[in-house]
């Protein structure tokens, strides 16, 4: 049974439909909105403690991704977004980007701004890029998109937009397109990040279809939140997680507002909004999982199931139910160009698939499996995870948060420590009738081990050497006024 299971996949997967727009209708307009290190049970569809009224209404209306898969960390999951290649393919299957390190997506790869523009799209960008800025020809307003405001990094503070590193700097991470912004200052990034999108959306040519993608600072760390939102989360007790949900609601509401200027212009009828997280919550911080495994940095369903819905008026035929067929992030960058109208065939050769039937239909997914990470050059961890059908095997560790960690109690700081376990060398689990991860099958099943080991080895051959570059002191933001800047690779 099992040999032909893995014979069918094995001609199966990645298969690329070329269905397209009926012929005539406009290409849509796109919102892609992408929350950062929002955990599974962070939203208010899934946790009533969480106070995300407009989230809930569009994912309700919408269609719930029950199975919408995300890489560990961030930078390889908006490689994913922007180029439809797992990352272990890129270079950047090794955790995220440093802010000192001339390490980016490179630029052999086209980017999804750059495919719609062909298609006729005007594309934008908003909020956290942190996919490589040494050197101009990295940076948005260079790989497609029309305008750009944001920051280049991974985390920064959400009031001065400053980011401070290990080398002890610290310099500003804000622009409009390539000049500094310092205007700001004081200014909550979710705030700036919902007007600056307004303004695009009540701009917009109506001939023209819009890609606006809308990478949100929120809800990364540090804890930040005008004591409004915070409020609003008073019957949370415990310090840490109370911010956090207030930092949800201040996403929820200008998520609402986006949405409500969507509809004013006309925009909304011809639209489909994406929402996603870029990888699990991270537990250690604030984030919760539950009752998913894991956390963020972790190859468990924590840190690798994201949290996602699509939303539209008009497009969708099925809407209003939980979707479980699987997707990934790599499937966003043909799926999308799909949607548009436009050739698959030009864009085989990426790790994506094109899911418009199953997202605007609710049919069957085209994927059969999909690569967790590979990683490579990590001294300290030799790891990786593929999923084939309802199976998934681990090799190695999956990382230092390994629990189920649960909500904290009334008064109580939640304690998630590091967890150096020792794994077997192989571990399989069926996600389909054990989610959470709590049966380990390898030591029943050795012969589905050693079929799907085959499959993690085929895979491995098409990767390349994980780019690890060391920090560079030339990009310190003294060398450019202060500010983290463009021209030291």
């Amino acid at each position: 049974m099992a040999e032909g299971f893995f014979f069918l996949l094995l001609h199966c997967a990645f298969i690329v439909t070329i269905n397209g727009s009926p012929k005539g209708a406009a290409p849509p307009n796109y919102i892609f909105i992408v929350a950062d290190d929002l955990g599974w049970n962070d939203v208010g569809f899934r946790n009533p403690e969480m106070r995300t009224p407009n989230l809930d209404r569009l994912a309700h209306e919408g269609v719930i991704l029950n199975s919408s898969y995300v890489q560990p960390v961030c930078s390889p999951s908006r490689n994913c977004f922007m180029s439809g290649y797992f990352p272990y393919r890129t270079g950047l299957q090794d955790g995220v980007i440093n802010v000192e390190q001339p390490k980016f997506l490179p630029l052999n790869f086209t980017t999804l701004p750059e495919e719609l523009n062909q298609l006729g799209y005007v594309s934008h960008m908003v909020g956290k890029w942190h996919l490589g800025y040494c050197n101009w020809n990295y940076t948005p307003t260079y790989r497609g998109f029309g305008s750009f405001l944001g920051y280049y990094s991974g985390e920064e503070d959400y009031y001065t937009h400053y980011r401070a590193d290990s080398f002890q700097y610290n310099g500003l991470d804000f622009r409009m397109d390539k000049a500094p912004l310092k205007t700001y200052r004081g200014q909550y990034s979710a705030h700036v990040f919902a007007e600056r999108a307004i303004d695009i959306i009540r701009s917009h040519k109506q001939n023209q279809s819009l890609f606006l993608y809308l990478p949100f600072q929120s809800v990364h760390q540090p804890l930040q939140v005008p004591g409004e939102y915070e409020a609003r989360c008073g019957h949370i007790q415990d310090l840490h997680r109370r911010i956090y949900c207030g930092m949800v609601n201040a996403l929820d509401e200008a998520v609402g507002n986006i949405t409500d200027a969507l509809v004013e212009t006309g925009l909304m009828e011809n639209l489909l909004m994406v929402f996603t997280t870029d990888n699990g919550g991270p537990t250690y911080i604030a984030a919760n999982n539950l009752p998913l495994r894991g956390a963020k940095t972790t190859l468990w369903e924590g840190g690798t199931k994201g949290t996602a819905f699509i939303y539209s008026k008009n497009l969708l035929k099925k809407k209003g139910y939980l979707n479980t067929e699987m997707m990934h992030a790599v499937d966003w960058y043909p799926t999308l160009i799909q949607i548009a109208g436009g050739d698959l065939s030009k864009i085989i050769d990426r790790d994506g698939v094109g899911q418009e039937d199953m997202l605007l239909n609710g049919g069957p997914s085209k994927r059969d499996g999909f690569v967790y990470n590979f990683y490579s050059g990590q001294k300290d961890r030799n790891a990786s995870a593929i999923r084939y059908g309802h199976l998934k095997l681990i090799e190695g560790s999956p990382g230092k948060y390994n629990d189920w960690t649960p909500l904290p109690k009334t008064g109580q700081e939640p304690s998630v420590m590091e967890q150096d376990e020792d794994f077997p060398p192989y571990m399989l689990f069926n996600i389909s009738s054990d989610p959470t991860e709590h049966f380990d099958l390898s030591a029943k099943y050795p012969e589905l081990v050693a079929e799907l080991k085959v499959k993690l080895e085929e895979w491995k051959k098409r990767g390349v050497p994980a780019q690890d570059p060391p920090k560079d002191p030339k990009s310190n933001p003294a060398n450019f006024g202060g500010v983290w800047s463009p021209g030291w690779c």
